[in-house]
């Protein structure tokens, strides 16, 4: 199936209503669990989401996919630039929302430093098949907080994802781009 113009123009150009993003969510086929495996770099569709500008003011990579049981939600870089696995805290999802002042560029530093001080090798998602508006697709079902990543299929490398956050009245999106297609279990 090929991917229509409009989902290549909302990846293109980064910005779109939660309707409009919502809707080419919706054209795109679902992905299966084995699909996921290996580690994808990131990047935000701008909804005006409250933690739309976030994730680049705390240095996000992407996320990495082991194996269903194991699974890094959160990849940062460290003030050297190195990908590091991040333990998400349930806390910090609270002050992401209710604090936009986080997402000031002069934040950056302290974010990095906080992301260094999450620092773990431990597994902190697994990887299920879940329905998400009307289809069954692979989903990321963090460990320790409410929240589920569905994915779908842009191309063989790329998936549009959706994070679907209960104590939030919007999804969240964002792309991940494939840059290794399989890792190997750290913990």
């Amino acid at each position: 199936m090929k991917t229509s113009s409009h989902v290549l123009s909302l990846i293109r150009d980064a910005k779109a209503t939660t309707e409009e993003a919502l809707a080419q969510f919706d054209t795109l086929q679902p992905v299966g669990l084995d699909f996921m495996l290996g580690r994808w770099q990131g990047s935000e569709i701008d909804t005006s989401h409250p933690m739309n500008g976030l994730l680049a003011v705390s240095s996000w990579y992407g996320k990495e996919f082991v194996d269903p049981d194991h699974v890094h939600p959160l990849l940062c870089l460290d003030y050297r630039n190195n990908v590091i696995k991040v333990a998400p805290h349930p806390m910090a999802m609270g002050l992401v929302l209710n604090m936009p002042m986080l997402k000031n560029k002069a934040m950056k530093p302290l974010l990095t430093l906080t992301s260094a001080l999450l620092k773990t090798e431990q597994s902190k998602a697994r990887l299920r098949m879940m329905e998400y508006r009307g289809k069954v697709s692979a989903t990321m079902i963090y460990d320790d907080l409410p929240i589920n990543d569905v994915f779908r299929k842009v191309d063989e490398d790329t998936v549009l994802g959706v994070m679907d956050f209960k104590d939030a009245p919007e999804p969240f999106f964002f792309v991940l781009k494939r840059v290794l297609k399989r890792c190997s279990v750290t913990g």
